[in-house]
């Protein structure tokens, strides 16, 4: 428990302190998000954004476990 609690907030520390490049990462812009715009209204889904990060936490964690 500690040590994924000391690696979630060196984890934390390094995006705060690279905040401006990953800016530049197109997460959120990825081929295969939803985005839908009509007049008045707004629709944006990042679903492959989720499944990208959703996969990469899932083996960071699993690479933790080990």
């Amino acid at each position: 428990m500690q040590l994924i609690l000391l690696v979630s907030g060196l984890i934390l520390i390094a995006a705060g302190l690279g905040w401006r490049w990953l800016a530049r990462i197109p997460f959120g812009h990825l081929p295969g998000d939803i985005h839908i715009v009509r007049q008045g209204f707004s629709f944006h889904f990042p679903i492959v954004t989720c499944i990208v990060i959703s996969i990469a936490l899932s083996i960071l964690i699993w690479l933790l476990r080990r």
